[in-house]
């Protein structure tokens, strides 16, 4: 029996099969139920509707949406359990999300929220050790890796960056140099710019910039490339072929973010006492061979470890995060937009926590 609709001031039920060659008639009379109905609801009744295919199904959903742009909440009761499974199986759901979004309050997102932060967090431990396993066992048996991954990672994480980290690093080194100059030349310590350069280039400036660099340039790319392959299914076809996607895509470039970050950061220390002296000579009239001798002198072997320790922590975790939200994507492009976006963000944030963390450590 076609379906039919039956409307009862703000409430409604359908009758019979709504199927394709019914849309038409039907939503033409919902549009009619909507455009004289007298409150902010409209409850229709789906306990009469005996069959619904994919036509029936997209009608459902577009009266939802054409009741939200009247400001009318449109509310499905009483399908049985064969109607229910093809409305979960054609439907774009857009209507269910935003019932729910409706009816949810605050103590209910928010024990959404930490519950998904949570459950994140663990997934991001389990992670990090499934890494760090992968990572010494990889140096034991090269069984389940990829030949040339390390190198390949090395060039397009270190290599590529080079030119980005160095200039960003001197344009920073003489930046602290001309503002620090601005005060110290008053109280004739010029000398102690030399000072100030070196100390802060070796132990926060170069391995945070390099960090926040990498972050944005290598992690973006770790958490998309990953994504990608989860949005297509290669981490599922990696997994039917018993291979370990963690030892396969993420351990290389661990390897490769592990060697090139405490590197990278060591130029970058360098070049921006460089900066730090062009400017000395510049603008402090101090002579290259006493810049540098200062800056020799003021330098101890804990400044240098304190940078490199820094250096390896901030590249676990560069690695990690772009990793983890990678194998958390959900969507197809845009979810990988929005995935990128997300580990940057997330990497940046906890590359900062981590060097507060270390100064707490180091300096007291």
């Amino acid at each position: 029996m076609p379906a039919r609709l039956v409307i009862e001031g703000d409430s409604a039920h359908i009758e019979g099969s709504l199927t394709f060659p019914d849309v038409r008639r039907v939503l033409a009379e919902f549009e009619r139920a909507l455009a004289v109905r007298t409150g902010s609801t409209l409850e229709v009744d789906l306990s009469g509707l005996t069959r619904i295919d994919s036509g029936g199904a997209a009608l459902l959903d577009e009266v939802t949406e054409r009741g939200r742009g009247r400001n009318v909440r449109v509310a499905y009761t009483g399908a049985c359990d064969e109607v229910a499974e093809i409305r979960r199986i054609f439907s774009s759901g857009a209507g269910a999300r935003v019932a729910e979004r409706e009816r949810a309050g605050l103590l209910q997102r928010c024990g959404v929220w930490g519950y998904h932060t949570w459950a994140g967090f663990l997934e991001f431990l389990q992670l990090t050790a499934d890494t760090f396993y992968w990572s010494f066992a990889g140096l034991v048996s090269k069984r389940g890796g990829r030949k040339g991954a390390f190198v390949t990672q090395a060039l397009l994480i270190g290599v590529d960056a080079l030119p980005v980290v160095l200039t960003i690093s001197f344009l920073v080194g003489a930046i602290l140099a001309l503002q620090s100059a601005a005060q110290l030349r008053q109280f004739g310590a010029n000398i102690f710019v030399a000072d100030l350069i070196a100390v802060s280039m070796a132990r926060e400036m170069g391995p945070l910039m390099t960090a926040i660099i990498l972050a944005g340039r290598s992690g973006s790319a770790i958490a998309s490339e990953i994504a990608t392959m989860t949005v297509t299914e290669e981490i599922d076809a990696l997994k039917t072929m018993g291979i370990n996607p963690v030892r396969y895509i993420v351990v290389p470039k661990f390897y490769a973010i592990s060697l090139c970050m405490p590197l990278l950061s060591i130029l970058a220390t360098l070049v921006g006492i460089l900066g730090g002296l062009i400017v000395a000579f510049l603008y402090l009239d101090l002579t290259p061979a006493v810049y540098t001798r200062e800056a020799i002198e003021i330098l101890t072997a804990k400044d240098i470890v304190t940078g490199l320790v820094k250096s390896v922590a901030f590249a676990g975790l560069i690695c990690t995060i772009g990793a983890h939200y990678g194998f958390r994507v959900q969507g197809g492009a845009e979810g990988v937009g929005r995935t990128t976006t997300a580990s940057v963000v997330a990497a940046i944030f906890a590359v900062v926590v981590a060097d507060c963390f270390f100064s707490l450590i180091f300096y007291f």
